[in-house]
Formats: C-alpha cells, sequence, structure tokens
C-alpha cells in the first residue's frame, strides 16, 4: 500500500497548469484555494468556508470511462477534508478527490488584458457587480446551469432560437402612463457572442482509466481511499479508525420494483436519474420519487448538490436531513458490505438508534440505495420547512384495495428529536380508520401528544416545531384528498411551490437637453472595478501576495460573558509547530484603552462578552496559528450578573449615560384630545453585517522610527491610523493607513475593524516582522458585533379619522458592553414621515454582556421608522380603516416641523406615494388578489402594503461633516485623485471621478483613482452616513476647480489648444498641478438639552409597495411584487444609484423577514455562519421588482443637485413586513381574530405561523415562561 500507486494529480487553471506531488497530495487538510494563492490566483474567495454562500466556486471537470465523456460541474472549492455541512451532509471530499480532475477558476476563462469570457461581460455592463468580493463566484455558477449544459444565457450565441432575456431598463421615462412606449431593452448585440475558443477544453492527459486502486494517509491519521477492491476496503477497515472512502464509480441501475443508486451517486445525478423515470413510468408509480425531488429542489445549493452524496447524506445520521424522513416513509432498502458479505436494512425506525449514529457496524460500509417505486393504492408526500433546526417530513399512506380504508401509514419527522424520527403511536392508532376528517382530528391530537419537545430542547422554536408538524400532515392529509376530492378554497394549500421567472423594471431619470456626450455626470457609467471584479483581478486586501517573513495572526477570544482571567496557560500552544509568539494586554507598548468615540474598550485582556479578544497566537502559517490558539488553556472566575438581554438590562438598570430625550409640545394635553389612545410594544432584533470579505489586516513594520503600513478593510481610516498610533505609543504620523477596496463594509467595517487591526499591528511591532490576519466567518461573526436590537413601547393617541395627535415612544437598545456609536438617530425617526403635535421620545443605551454592537446602514434609523410605522398599522387596524389610508392623512407636508424643530423644504414625499400607487397598480392589487381572489383561499393570504420613508442627511456629529480630496495633474494630461471616502463596492470612486471629470472637462478615462490612505488625505471622516459623495465629491470639486482656475490663463491664451497643450504650458511656466480640496457642511448643529438647532443637511424621500403572500400553515412567505419611487435628487449615476436602491432593499428583506441572531442565556452566539444565518438569496427577490428613481428634485444641498442614497432604501423594506403583517389579519379573520396584535421583527415563518392562530395552534400551546430555560433568548 504504498504511495507509488498514486500518480500525480492535476489542477489545470486559465493558461498554468499545477501538477500536484505527492507530498502536496499528502497534504490533505489544506484548502484547494491554498493551492491557488501561491501562484496569484486569488479571484476564486473564501466567504463562509462552509459552502452557504457560493463566492468560492469553481468548475470541475473529470473523465468518466464509464462513459466514456467528461462530466462538467461546479463546485465549493473550499475543499477540505470531509467538511460536513450545517445540513448534514458531506459536502466536499478531500483535496486528493481531486485526482486526474481539471478545475478551472475564474481565471481561466477570461481577463481584462486578455479577453472576456461573455458571462463575465454580462454582469458589468449590467450594473451587477458591487462590492465584486463574490462576483467570480457568480460568475463561475452562471457558467452552467447544470451538468454538461451550457448556461441559457448563452445559448442564444451558439445559433439556435433560445430567447435570452436581459433584463430591461428604462431611461428618461417622462410620465408614468408612457411606461411602454419608453422601454429600451439591452439587445443580444450590445454583448460579446460567445467565442468558441474559449470553451472550456479537458486536458487530454487527464482522460485515463481512474479505476485502479488509490489511497494516501493524510496529516491527521486519516486514510484517504479510492477503492476499486473490496479486499483492500475491508482491510482498511479493519485496521484503521479514521476512514474516508471516495468511491470512483457512481451507479444507478433500475430494476422491476426498484431504482438502486450507489452510494456515492451525487444528490445531483440522484435528481437526473428520478427526473427521467418519472418522465417514462406511470404517475402511480412515482409518487416516491416525486417527494424525493421535491426534498432535492430545496436541498442547499447546485454546488453542494454536485458533490454531496447520497450515501453521505444518509451516513451523517443527521436529525434534521432532507432526504432521510423520505427515505424512511417510503422503506428505502439499505445494502451493507462488510468483510463477512451483504446484507439489507430498512430504513425504519430502528436504523438511527442515537444522535449522529446508525446501526452500521464499524466493518461496514454503504454500497447502494433501493428507492422503490409506488403502488396504485399508496400516497407519499413530502413537506419541508428547511433551515436548521426547523421540521423536515416525509409521509405515506397505502389504503385497503378498492376503498379509503388506511392500510399502512409512514409518518417520518426531521427535527423533532435528536434522530430522524416515525410517528409510530399516531400511524398505528389511525389503521384501519376511513381516510377523512375525522381521522384528521385523531391524527392532529396524536401527534401533538407524541411529537412533543422540551421546551429547553436544542433549536428552540418549540410550539413552532410542534405546530408544524400537525401543520405538515394536514398538507398531506389535503393532498391525498385532493385525489378523492377536495374543498376549492384548500386547494391552495396542496400547491408545491415553484419560483416564478423575475421580472424587473429601472426607471431612470433622462439626461437633460444639450448636456454634452463627454459629460458623465447623470449618465450611467459602469462601476470602474466591475470588469476587474467579474474577472476575478480586482485585489482585495487579503490577495496581496505575501510578505518575505510574513506571519500569520489568530485570536484568543473569551469563552464567558462576564469574568475575570485567574490565569493563561500557553505551553501547549507555544510548543506547537511553527508557532512564533503569543501577544497579551502586557505586549501593547501604549494604551490598550481604545473605542471610536469613548475609550471604554481594551485592546486585550477584561471579559465582558463571549468573544471578548484576549490575546491571539502568531505563527508561521493561518493553520498553525489557529490550531495554536485552540491550545491556549484560560481559567476564568464567572462574575454576575449576565446581562445579555435588553429586558436583563431593565431589570438591572444597565444603562449608558446620557439618557436622550427630544420632546415637542404639551404631551398630557395632546392625549386630552384624542378620541381613542392605544398603548404598544415591539422587539426588534439585531442584524448582522455579514459583508462577504470578513475583516482583515496586512501589518508591515518600516524598520525605522516606528514606522508601520496597514493594508486595511475598513471604511475608517483615520480612527484605525489613531488607535494603532496609541496603542504603539508613536504619532499618528509614523502609522499609514492605505485601503484599496473593501468586500462590503455596511457600516460594521466603521469602527469594529479597528481592534483587529490594532491587534495585529501590536504582534508586527513585537516581532519586527509583517503580520496578516484575516478572520474567518465564524470568528468574526463572534467578535464584531452588529446592528442594534430594540425594543420599543408606545402610547399614541389618535382621532376617529385616524390622524395621530399625541405620541409617547421609548426606545431601549441592545449596545453591548461598549459604547462604540451608539448614538441617538433612532429618536430623529421616530415619527418616520408622519407630522404629530405632540409628541416624545426617549432613548435609552442598554450596557450588556454581548459584543459591542455598531454602525449598519440606517443606524438606528430603520429600528425607530419600523416601531413608528407599527404604532401606525395599530390605529389602522383599531378604526377598522385602510393603513395606506391613514398613513396618507398623517404624512408631512412642505414647511411643517420634525419633532427637533428641523423646517422640512423641498418635501417630495407626495410624488413619491403618488407614482409609488400608479406604479404598482396598488388600487388593482387591494382590489383583485387582496380581497378578491386569496380571500377564499383559507391556507394561503396574500398582504399588500405601502410604506414611505423620510431619511436625514448628515453625520450626527456635526465635526465628521467635512472632507478633503487631493489632485495631482501629470505633465501627460492624466489625473490622479485621491479622496477621503472609502471604496466598498457603492460606486465611490466612480462618482468621484464622474465629479472630476465634468468639473475639468476631461474625459473620464484620463482620471484614476488609486486608493485611500491616510498619507495623501488626511483626518478623513468615515465613509458612512450616506454622506460621503456628498463630501467628498464637493471636495473633490473644490480641488479640480482651484487647478481649473490655474490652468485658465492658459486657455485664455490658446482657445484652440486640448487637454495637454494646457497642462504642459502651465508646467513650463512653474504653475502648480497639484490641489488640496476641501469641504465642510454649512449650518450644521443640534443641542439635545435645547432641542434647537439643524441636525440635518436635507433629506431623502422615498415610498415602497409591496405584495407577499404567505402560507398560513408553515409560515413561509413569497415577495410577489414591490415598487420603489424614490427621490435621488439629480442622480450622479443612476445606475449605480437603483444598483444601492435595490441592494439597501434587500438587505432590508433580510433584516425585517429573515435573519436572526440566536444567543443563547449565556451569552454564546449560535448563529455563526450561513447554515443558521440567513441573509437573501437570489430567490428571495421580489419575483416583480419595479425601482423609479423621482424626476425634476434637484437637491441645491449637495454636489451637482444629487441626493444620498447609501441608507434610505433600506427601511423601504418594511413594506414587505407589513404587506406579511397584512396578510397575517386575513388569516386570523379565519379564525374570529381581530384588531391590533403584536408582530416582532424580523417576521420569521415561526412568528408569521405563531400569528395565524387556528386549531393545529391551540393544540401546541407554549410552555409558560419561568418554568425553564429557553436554549436562546430574545436580546
Amino acid at each position: 500500500y504504498d504511495l507509488s500507486s498514486w500518480s500525480a494529480g492535476l489542477v489545470y487553471s486559465a493558461e498554468e497548469r499545477m501538477v500536484l506531488d505527492r507530498s502536496q497530495m499528502i497534504g490533505c487538510s489544506k484548502l484547494f484555494l491554498d493551492l491557488c494563492v501561491p501562484v496569484g490566483l486569488t479571484g476564486t474567495k473564501l466567504g463562509c468556508a462552509e459552502g452557504g454562500c457560493g463566492a468560492c466556486t469553481v468548475m470541475l471537470s473529470k473523465y468518466q470511462p464509464t462513459s466514456a465523456k467528461c462530466c462538467i460541474f461546479t463546485s465549493n472549492s473550499n475543499l477540505r477534508v470531509c467538511v460536513c455541512s450545517p445540513l448534514g451532509e458531506w459536502v466536499s471530499g478531500p483535496l486528493c478527490s481531486l485526482h486526474h480532475c481539471a478545475v478551472t477558476t475564474v481565471e481561466g476563462i477570461g481577463s481584462v488584458a486578455g479577453k472576456l469570457h461573455p458571462v463575465q461581460e454580462r454582469m458589468p455592463k449590467s450594473h451587477g457587480s458591487q462590492c465584486g468580493f463574490c462576483t467570480p463566484g457568480i460568475v463561475m455558477s452562471s457558467m452552467l446551469c447544470s451538468g454538461t449544459t451550457l448556461h441559457p444565457a448563452m445559448a442564444g450565441h451558439r445559433g439556435g432560437d433560445s430567447k435570452v432575456n436581459f433584463g430591461v431598463k428604462l431611461v428618461g421615462v417622462a410620465t408614468v402612463s408612457n411606461l411602454s412606449a419608453a422601454c429600451s431593452s439591452l439587445h443580444p448585440a450590445d454583448f460579446l457572442p460567445l467565442d468558441p475558443t474559449q470553451e472550456i477544453i479537458f486536458p487530454p492527459e487527464l482522460m485515463v482509466d481512474t479505476l485502479t486502486h488509490q489511497h494516501t494517509r493524510g496529516v491527521n491519521t486519516n486514510t484517504y481511499l479510492t477503492p476499486s477492491l473490496s479486499v483492500y476496503l475491508f482491510h482498511y477497515l479493519s485496521v484503521h479508525h479514521s476512514l474516508c472512502l471516495s468511491f470512483s464509480l457512481f451507479l444507478s441501475l433500475s430494476l422491476s420494483l426498484c431504482i438502486v443508486f450507489g452510494a456515492s451517486c451525487s444528490l445531483t445525478l440522484l435528481g437526473d436519474v428520478l427526473k427521467a423515470a418519472v418522465g417514462k413510468l406511470p404517475p402511480y408509480q412515482t409518487e416516491v420519487f416525486n417527494a424525493v425531488l421535491e426534498q432535492l429542489r430545496w436541498f442547499a445549493g447546485l454546488q453542494i448538490r454536485n458533490v454531496a452524496a447520497i450515501g453521505g447524506n444518509i451516513m451523517t445520521a443527521s436529525p434534521i436531513s432532507d432526504l432521510n424522513p423520505v427515505f424512511m416513509a417510503s422503506g428505502c432498502k439499505l445494502t451493507l458490505m462488510s468483510k463477512g458479505g451483504e446484507r439489507v436494512v430498512v430504513m425504519d425506525e430502528k436504523f438511527f438508534p442515537g444522535y449522529r449514529k446508525t446501526i452500521l457496524t464499524p466493518e461496514e460500509v454503504l454500497l447502494c440505495v433501493l428507492i422503490p417505486y409506488t403502488k396504485k393504492v399508496r400516497h407519499t408526500h413530502t413537506q419541508t420547512h428547511t433551515n436548521t433546526y426547523i421540521v423536515t417530513s416525509g409521509m405515506s399512506v397505502t389504503f385497503a384495495e378498492g376503498s379509503t380504508i388506511v392500510k399502512h401509514l409512514a409518518l417520518s419527522y426531521g427535527g423533532m428529536a435528536a434522530t430522524t424520527v416515525m410517528a409510530k403511536n399516531t400511524a398505528s392508532r389511525l389503521l384501519g380508520k376511513q381516510w377523512g376528517e375525522e381521522l384528521l382530528q385523531d391524527a392532529c391530537s396524536s401527534l401533538a401528544e407524541e411529537m412533543t419537545l422540551h421546551p429547553s430542547a436544542p433549536g428552540g422554536m418549540v410550539t413552532y416545531r410542534r405546530t408544524l408538524t400537525l401543520s405538515l400532515f394536514y398538507k398531506f392529509y389535503l393532498t391525498v384528498q385532493q385525489k378523492l376530492g377536495v374543498r376549492a378554497d384548500y386547494i391552495s394549500a396542496t400547491e408545491i411551490y415553484h419560483q416564478t421567472s423575475p421580472s424587473s423594471v429601472q426607471i431612470f431619470q433622462a439626461v437633460p437637453d444639450g448636456q454634452k456626450e463627454e459629460d458623465v455626470v447623470g449618465r450611467p457609467m459602469m462601476h470602474l472595478s466591475a470588469l476587474k471584479q467579474a474577472t476575478g483581478e480586482a485585489v482585495y486586501c487579503d490577495d496581496i501576495p505575501l510578505y518575505e517573513n510574513e506571519l500569520y495572526l489568530c485570536l484568543i477570544t473569551s469563552t464567558k460573558a462576564h469574568a475575570t482571567i485567574q490565569s493563561i496557560d500557553t505551553a501547549e500552544a507555544e510548543s506547537m509547530p511553527g508557532v512564533v509568539t503569543c501577544v497579551f494586554a502586557k505586549d501593547v507598548p501604549g494604551s490598550n484603552m481604545t473605542g471610536p468615540i469613548v475609550y471604554d474598550e481594551t485592546v486585550l485582556a477584561d471579559v465582558t462578552c463571549v468573544g471578548h479578544i484576549i490575546g491571539a497566537v502568531v505563527a508561521d502559517t493561518q493553520a498553525h496559528a489557529q490550531r495554536a490558539a485552540k491550545a491556549v488553556r484560560i481559567t476564568y472566575q464567572e462574575l454576575q450578573p449576565v446581562i445579555i438581554t435588553i429586558q436583563d438590562a431593565i431589570t438591572h438598570q444597565s444603562f449608558f449615560q446620557p439618557v436622550r430625550t427630544i420632546q415637542r409640545g404639551d404631551l398630557d394635553q395632546g392625549f386630552t384630545q384624542a378620541d381613542h389612545i392605544l398603548e404598544g410594544e415591539m422587539h426588534m432584533g439585531g442584524q448582522e453585517h455579514f459583508y462577504l470579505e470578513t475583516n482583515v489586516t496586512v501589518a508591515v513594520p518600516k524598520g525605522e522610527d516606528g514606522e508601520m503600513e496597514l493594508f486595511v478593510s475598513t471604511q475608517s481610516a483615520t480612527k484605525t491610523q489613531s488607535l494603532v498610533a496609541k496603542a504603539l505609543g508613536v504619532p499618528a504620523s509614523r502609522v499609514v493607513i492605505r485601503v484599496k477596496r473593501m468586500g462590503g463594509g455596511f457600516g460594521g467595517k466603521e469602527s469594529r475593524s479597528t481592534t483587529l487591526s490594532t491587534m495585529v499591528a501590536v504582534a508586527a511591532q513585537k516581532l519586527k516582522r509583517p503580520v496578516r490576519c484575516m478572520l474567518d466567518r465564524d470568528e468574526d461573526m463572534l467578535v464584531t458585533g452588529g446592528r442594534h436590537p430594540f425594543y420599543g413601547r408606545y402610547k399614541v393617541g389618535f382621532m376617529k379619522s385616524g390622524k395621530v395627535v399625541a405620541l409617547e415612544v421609548t426606545y431601549y437598545s441592545n449596545a453591548g458592553n461598549s459604547m462604540d456609536l451608539s448614538l441617538s438617530r433612532a429618536l430623529f425617526h421616530m415619527e418616520n414621515s408622519y407630522s404629530i403635535a405632540t409628541i416624545r421620545g426617549r432613548g435609552y443605551v442598554c450596557k450588556t454582556h454581548l459584543p459591542s454592537n455598531t454602525a449598519f446602514r440606517g443606524f438606528g434609523g430603520p429600528q425607530g421608522m419600523l416601531i413608528a410605522e407599527s404604532w401606525m398599522s395599530d390605529v389602522a387596524l383599531s378604526l377598522g380603516l385602510p393603513a395606506e389610508q391613514v398613513r396618507r392623512l398623517n404624512m408631512y407636508i412642505q414647511g411643517e416641523r420634525t419633532p427637533y424643530s428641523q423646517i422640512l423644504d423641498h418635501i417630495t414625499l407626495d410624488r413619491c406615494w403618488d407614482q409609488c400607487l400608479e406604479i404598482s397598480s396598488f388600487t388593482q392589487r387591494r382590489c383583485h388578489d387582496v380581497l378578491c381572489v386569496f380571500r377564499d383561499h383559507r391556507w394561503t393570504k396574500r398582504g399588500l402594503s405601502v410604506v414611505p420613508t423620510k431619511f436625514g442627511i448628515s453625520f450626527t456629529a456635526a465635526f465628521l461633516n467635512q472632507a478633503g480630496a487631493l489632485a495631482h495633474i501629470y505633465t501627460d494630461g492624466s489625473v490622479l485623485l485621491t479622496h477621503g471616502g472609502t471604496e466598498m463596492g457603492q460606486g465611490l470612486n466612480t462618482k468621484m471621478v464622474q465629479v472630476a471629470s465634468r468639473t475639468l472637462g476631461i474625459p473620464s478615462s484620463k482620471i484614476h483613482i488609486t486608493e485611500t490612505s491616510t498619507n495623501t488625505v488626511p483626518n478623513t471622516s468615515p465613509t458612512a452616513a450616506s454622506a460621503s459623495s456628498d463630501l467628498n465629491g464637493a471636495a473633490v470639486h473644490n480641488a479640480c476647480e482651484i487647478l481649473l482656475h490655474r490652468l485658465e490663463p492658459y486657455k485664455t491664451k490658446n482657445p484652440k489648444g486640448c487637454w495637454e497643450d494646457w497642462v504642459t504650458a502651465a508646467y513650463f511656466d512653474r504653475v502648480n498641478l497639484s490641489a488640496n480640496g476641501f469641504y465642510k457642511t454649512p449650518d450644521l448643529g443640534y443641542d439635545f438639552e435645547t432641542n434647537t438647532g439643524r441636525p440635518f443637511n436635507y433629506f431623502s424621500y422615498g415610498v415602497a409597495c409591496s405584495e407577499v403572500e404567505i402560507d398560513c400553515l408553515t409560515g413561509s412567505h413569497k415577495n410577489i411584487h414591490t415598487s420603489i419611487v424614490i427621490d435621488v435628487g439629480n442622480s450622479l449615476n443612476p445606475a449605480l444609484d437603483i444598483g444601492q436602491v435595490e441592494g439597501g432593499f434587500m438587505q432590508g428583506v433580510g433584516l425585517y423577514t429573515l435573519e436572526e441572531l440566536k444567543y443563547s442565556p449565556e451569552g454564546y452566539l449560535f448563529t455563526r455562519g450561513p447554515g443558521m444565518y440567513k441573509i437573501p438569496a437570489f430567490g428571495d427577490i421580489p419575483t416583480d421588482l419595479t425601482v423609479s428613481l423621482l424626476r425634476d428634485a434637484p437637491n441645491d444641498k449637495a454636489i451637482f443637485s444629487s441626493k444620498a442614497i447609501g441608507e434610505p432604501p433600506l427601511f423601504l423594506a418594511a413594506s414587505v413586513f407589513f404587506a406579511i403583517k397584512d396578510a397575517i389579519i386575513a388569516a386570523r379573520k379565519e379564525s374570529g381574530l381581530s384588531g391590533p396584535f403584536r408582530l416582532d421583527s424580523p417576521a420569521t415563518p415561526e412568528r408569521i405561523r405563531n400569528a395565524c392562530e387556528d386549531r393545529f395552534t391551540k393544540l401546541c400551546p407554549p410552555a409558560e415562561p419561568g418554568t425553564f430555560t429557553p436554549w436562546a433568548v430574545v436580546v
């Protein structure tokens, strides 16, 4: 069994072929990406390390000798040794499973310098790339839609008749009514045709017979085997305890009673074979196949299904497996093999004896899976609500011949125990009964008794999960009934959801008549980095080549929420291979205190949350550093109290000071005047930033005078500079921060990135060597914090007409363990867009033992406005009036004052509102979809909502409203531009080039921006608060005007000359061709004590209308339609602005409907990756999405009459939240419930289902609070 039988593998990428020798193949714990980076292939990104985001997608090709064909498929490239995904499947094999594979990364299909592949070209030209970090993964995912089939978007260029849907952009629409006439589509001629020379060619040297015995030994005593002879396999099984199998044969075989699948058949192949069988066989024989196919539709993504095996799904014994309930309900059989021979077992209730256990002996392997045909009298159904720790099911019933008497019933559930379980008692109880209403009642009562969960069960959501067992059975019952005859209004409950092909409309502003062609302001100029992002050539921080002698840092974090450290034992860690040193508080040469505004945090030491950074290990590689960090032993003395939730903070009066208040008018008098008064409360959860590029820093000591250069992914270069300098004990002038671009930020890299940068800088100074650290996804989510959770209480007084006359609202925000940027913006948005005569808002900032929460797109505004819309919704419900009528009645008009005394001028709310209602066909949707069609559907309801927003633009800290810029003109006429903002995908650099191009009167191609750095533009404000285009644009304009003024004499002297002539003349006349620009926003400042001043420069306005459809039985929802009208002034770049609107809106959809952070009562974060923390995916985009930029609304307070766009669109996703609430109202009416009710955010399936109270929810009442310790708490 020596390694001579292992021939060299081949990795193929672009023009370079990498042959992996045996030593590389033995290093099976490596990622495939680890092999790409040393040769400069950095396009493929690592976004989550668990196959959940797709950023690491590559294309694999392998020759199959059995079919003599080359199989091509996409896969995740984070190929680590037997990675078990959160879904419980083996999602990738060891690196040696790439033997004889050709791997094509994004660099292998095209480049900017060479030739773009048509797929790469489409995203930039369609303005589909923003931060660009995941763009290479999207490009590679788009290369193939399945197997060896060409992507449909490319098929139209190969001579066929395929139709290509390029999307629609509407340019220069004068009125809403002429949309169809103004439609201007992108046409195939606008894009590169497919070039046959760019087809991926499979290397002929890999077209060999791979069915020979191969094995290798891994670094951690694992053996990796590709066996063809069972004698070798069972020899290894008898000797080695840790064995990972990679079979070369993936076969399926159709027999008379079943289809047999080899255990290593991929789930993609499983689906393909079953689809073919469904197409050929009689329908009654394929019900099991259809059930499996339905589960596969919800199973992860195509990249995972391409490599996950059917055997892996079974043998990992996941209690939340998608497929195992179906296999058990249908009685699938498994063939097992050992040295003693074969045996066949049935997947039944005995197959999984315990958590992650099966009945297989250590000497047995799973050889194949037998999936049976269905008998005529049998019905099989599958239903899934697949998120981690939610319920999956498989159900099958067989009737006695010629009747509807139950002869056999199998009910299998995942997510209801430590294993996939069968509801045996219920099934037995129903045998011999007629399939009807009486059986349904007995089944539900029995299931409610049998499918119980302890209130503290892992995964939480106990009431919801128990209710789902009943709801899913009811769906099965109705599915069977449908074949026997069913009530018409119940049909919708049995419909299988299929994604409708989405469509979108983007309504740009018209370019003014007479604007010169070379003037790019107001035109949809492509993002300057988009092409490089699509080819993987855009350089991000961690793409910087390794420095000689560079080291890697890994954090040591606390496992306790509130404690003192008694001892730290690093002996074992320091003895490990590659470890250079450990870094702790004693190694900080300067001050250990840090913080963005108040120095109330430590760089190291204190333990005030789980995830608090205690120290770090520095080693020669990332793997060595991470391994050693886990070996550090820390002894704690735990302290009390442990304050985790807002309610804990209220109980212990744990608040940061000051407590802010804004009040206008006599509140008592206001409530006295009101016809009605209601009170309510609402909780809104936090949100993880989930930028695709996690926090990363490379620190390089310069060797003299304490100088250090840091490459950082940060929104706040100057703050990073000052805090690093403070920790190092050197002046800020010795520290240079450089930011090329970020792979997303959203506020999460405004202040929280500084802690990592400081840590890395301290290590680099201690060792006098370059040090790098890029956090893994789970680390980043653990230590950085996110959007503040909020709890709001309100008392509102209103008239019979719906006019609100008095409001008292109190906000509590969970700040975490430090003040950070926990300011009072929520109070500035407590009334949203509504004029209220008497109002008082008070804000408490709760100090808890969680990682410090921080800035996030909107920064308190989305929380304050959501609570405002909650009481507005309650007012409408209590009066029985349409919510849109009450909202419109209370909206601000021109000249009114806000609660903080700012006069509203140039208000466009009414125009946005009216246009939104028109383009969304609001009245028609309300009358037809909501009131007519879905009124008669008992278990499916539609909801509709229209919501406005008013968002103040400026930093609320007045001193931050300043910016600088630096412009150089070189003697060849080219311009180098630098400004204080940072590029994180929003297109800031692109807009700055447009501003400079118009001001200087030169083509944008002559202007270049390299990076943001503290040695070019000092004392910069963070790129935040939506103000960066306003501030930096004005500074750039100022710098360019200075230069233009200096060039004016030479233009006058030579009016027929060109730009280069004037520059040359000025240079020879010794004119300074470099200029600093500066801008500060005038007349800003607000005093909370006197409630006077002007906190905002101006306001951005917008309105969104959304329609949703909810499944009342499962709580799931579909986003049917959204129309958005938003005021952006005169857009600098309508393509980028619409991209920000769409992106912000979808991030808001995540905030209000999907993303839920789960903390244990001890402060441990469960949701540390996409497996448990769900962000919006492509399928969550509204099926019909229209975005319109309001026309003829110039803003005289910003550069070229534009307006900010980054944050305002996010809150418009609240229209989805309140459309869901509207649908729930309709569902509750079916149960005789009316009036206001509490719906917290996010509106997850759990909350939606629990709010749709019915006979099933009554059978599963929640446990009494205080009688148990919950698995997770609402923070």
